[in-house]
């Protein structure tokens, strides 16, 4: 499959079977069939392999490789790679060098020289077969399964001009070694000598592969995905059994089984800790913003990331039947429905396409036998065929989205297709995550909290970081972190006897003091017992630090909000835009945030389908939805969403399952994407009102006989070029002016 038309004609043909649904997905080259018992598989193949492509049955359960991508002649195939991309950008790169010289020529009378038009025939022959052979192969196949599409136009018009241009070479006059061809704006039939119409022949197949090289790039990323959700998880796994480790293919593990998980690792499937103890990374999985202390018994992801010590696994999931797994599925789900955006296409190709045939049929039917002389018949109906192909409505997209991409790319926004533009039209809500996105994503200390009396909030601060050195608990590196920048001594201490608990806290000696960095208890009072209760409401992490046995200061951490939040809301409702905070994290924290920002609808505790449900029943509701993500948590939402835009910062299934990306660590990029994407779609409507204006023009002046094929292939050439100036625009268009940061936010979010 090559387009969405090809997407409708196998929908179309399975629909035919009684009882079967379809749903195909371009982008990954997948067919979702509902067909009842009755109808076997084998029938199912066949009525595709009617509509001209060949399939086969996908994998029972396929959770850890990407689907095929459709090739180039209509059969499943792996994704692109390096060399099918070459021979594209080889096959447009000798084509245009192949086509300059005979446009220069055949439409700037002044450079004609003697055999000047041999020159050209040797030049367009190679284009004309080679160059345009795809559009013959899938025009042929589109005939034999009674199917017109915009190949049969660009084919017949290609085919059309080299012929009668063969015709005016040899028997026509045209051939005379000191022939000029003067550029006129009417046919010039009936001088005797036929004209040569070797630009056309040329200049229709540059424009289309320039147009459609330029569509596959734009699509080559939408099928990313799946490949990235299939990225993450493990390869392979090390098992245990009697008491010996082994590594093994992760599609070798059974439940029940148990591995073992290393620091550093991902956990290789969902499962239940057997032995050891550690802190696990949640946060690209279920949206956790503080890793989760684990020991025997409690239940881990596949896909968490260990970041303390060994753990010994049992696994109680594999396969298909993982969270991880069960993600997957919902982007799947969620992406075949993209496709659909392009059937509107689709249908007005097959109206356009049949139509544009027959009136050139009727217009050399009516020529004919009203008398006029054949070259004038022949010359009118070829110029219907240049003039209506489709270079310009082909360019009109990826142009526009080429020019954007650049742009953005500059403004760290990636727009990866014209999805993302249409449907930010009418977005009116979005759904912002908390961790990663409003916030950093990692552990940062927000206060530090002195007691009254006490040895002072630096000097705590030191010992303990001093202290915490020897830890490889995120909030301990948070609190060594913090300490290093904030401090304007030297080097932190040495720390002896140095000893950490889990689930406790550290200990050791620092300077001749004995420090505890520890959960805080009961007993605390005056500041600490204000700032652990303020701490505690906010859903911060707090620890206790006791200098020989009395305690000194408080440490809270916690997910610090990214700068430009609190602009990028307010950008945000200028837009018209309501936003929405939906997070995996805790209601207490969830709330801190929304408050910060102000922010009044706060959706917590959300699970990957949660938001996904979220999401639904917006879109139920009439609302027109967003969504800003950057985890794995976050992807089914972004596929599901009318419009994903995610963190640059964050996985690459999300990025993969988005329609925007935010490549900077700027929030308040969402707007700059809004606004970008706005103008953007603009264009892309002025370039299309221009090239279905310029076809309702210059087919009824072909018609008549007032457009010759070659003024109707500089029409063609001239419309192609007004719509790349259009979009070339985008590359100058800038953001709106943006206000300097507001100090009290600023110290708000990072300094209380």
């Amino acid at each position: 499959m090559t387009c969405a038309a090809c997407v409708n004609r196998v929908e179309k043909r399975l629909a035919r079977l009684e009882g079967v649904t379809a749903a195909v997905n371009l982008a990954t080259g997948r067919a979702r069939v509902s067909h009842p018992a009755a109808v076997p598989v084998e029938d199912l193949l066949t009525a595709v392999g009617r509509a001209g492509y060949e399939a086969e049955p996908a994998p029972a359960a396929r959770t850890r490789s990407a689907p095929p991508a459709p090739g180039p002649d209509g059969s499943a195939r792996a994704p692109a790679d390096g060399g099918g991309r070459r021979r594209d950008r080889e096959r447009l790169l000798i084509t245009a060098l192949l086509c300059l010289p005979v446009l220069a020529l055949s439409m700037a009378p002044a450079l004609q020289f003697r055999n000047w038009q041999w020159l050209c025939l040797v030049l367009a022959a190679p284009v004309v077969v080679w160059s345009a052979w795809p559009f013959h192969v899938r025009a042929a196949r589109g005939l034999r399964h009674a199917a017109a599409t915009m190949d049969t136009l660009v084919s017949l018009g290609v085919l059309a001009s080299f012929c009668w241009s063969l015709y005016a070479l040899f028997l026509g006059g045209a051939g005379d070694p000191g022939l000029r061809m003067p550029f006129t704006l009417l046919p010039s039939a009936g001088t005797g000598v036929a004209h040569v119409y070797l630009e056309a022949a040329v200049g229709v197949p540059l424009f289309v592969l320039a147009g459609r090289h330029l569509e596959a790039r734009a699509r080559r990323a939408t099928g990313a995905a799946l490949r990235s959700l299939a990225g993450l998880a493990a390869k392979d796994v090390v098992v245990r059994e009697d008491g010996e480790e082994r590594r093994i293919p992760i599609e070798q593990l059974r439940p029940g089984q148990e591995f073992t998980v290393r620091p550093g690792e991902r956990v290789a499937t969902d499962g239940m800790v057997v032995s050891g103890s550690s802190a696990l990374d949640l946060s690209l999985v279920t949206g956790e913003s503080e890793p989760v202390e684990v020991g025997p018994g409690r239940v881990v992801v596949g896909g968490a990331v260990n970041a303390g010590g060994l753990l010994l696994v049992r696994a109680t999931a594999v396969g298909a039947d993982t969270r991880l797994a069960a993600i997957t599925r919902m982007v799947t789900e969620a992406q075949t429905g993209k496709a659909r955006a392009q059937r509107l296409a689709d249908r007005v190709a097959g109206v356009f396409v049949p139509t544009v045939l027959a009136l050139a049929v009727t217009v050399l039917g009516f020529w004919l036998g009203a008398g006029a002389d054949p070259q004038a018949a022949v010359t009118a109906a070829v110029a219907v065929l240049v003039v209506a192909c489709p270079c310009a409505l082909g360019l009109a997209t990826p142009t526009a989205l080429m020019a954007a991409a650049g742009r953005g790319a500059r403004l760290g926004v990636l727009v990866k297709g014209p999805r993302a533009l249409e449907a930010l039209r009418h977005v009116d809500v979005i759904v912002l995550d908390k961790t990663g996105t409003l916030t950093s994503g990692h552990m940062s200390v927000l206060r530090v909290t002195a007691a009254d009396g006490g040895i002072g909030r630096d000097t705590a601060l030191r010992l303990a970081a001093a202290v915490e050195q020897g830890s490889e608990h995120p909030l301990g590196r948070a609190v060594v972190a913090y300490a290093r920048r904030v401090l304007p001594e030297g080097p932190l201490p040495r720390v002896t006897g140095f000893l950490a608990t889990a689930g406790a806290g550290v200990t050791g000696a620092v300077e001749g003091h004995w420090v505890e960095v520890r959960s805080p208890g009961d007993g605390l009072s005056g500041a600490l017992a204000r700032a652990l209760a303020e701490a505690e409401a906010a859903a911060l992490t707090v620890v206790l630090v006791r200098v020989d046995g009395i305690d000194e200061a408080l440490i809270a951490s916690g997910d610090a909000l990214r700068p430009g939040g609190h602009r990028a809301v307010d950008r945000l409702r200028r837009l018209g835009v309501e936003p929405v905070l939906a997070t995996g994290d805790r209601a207490a924290a969830a709330r801190r945030v929304a408050g910060d920002l102000g922010i009044t609808r706060v959706h917590a505790r959300c699970t990957p389908q949660d938001k996904a449900a979220l999401v639904r029943a917006l879109q139920d509701g009439g609302r027109r939805v967003a969504v800003v993500g950057d985890g794995v948590n976050d992807a089914a939402a972004l596929a599901l969403a009318d419009l994903g835009i995610a963190m640059g910062s964050g996985t690459d299934a999300a990025v993969g399952a988005a329609d925007v990306t935010l490549v900077r660590g700027d929030i308040e990029a969402v707007a700059d994407a809004v606004r970008l994407a706005r103008r953007t779609l603009a264009t892309i409507r002025l370039n299309l009102v221009w090239a279905f204006g310029y076809n309702a023009v210059t087919v009824p002046l072909a018609a008549v006989g007032w457009l010759n094929p070659m003024v109707a292939a500089a029409a063609m050439s001239a419309s192609s070029l007004l719509v790349v100036g259009n979009s070339l625009r985008l590359r100058t268009w800038q953001p709106g002016p943006r206000r300097l940061p507001d100090p009290a936010s600023v110290r708000k979010a990072f300094l209380r």
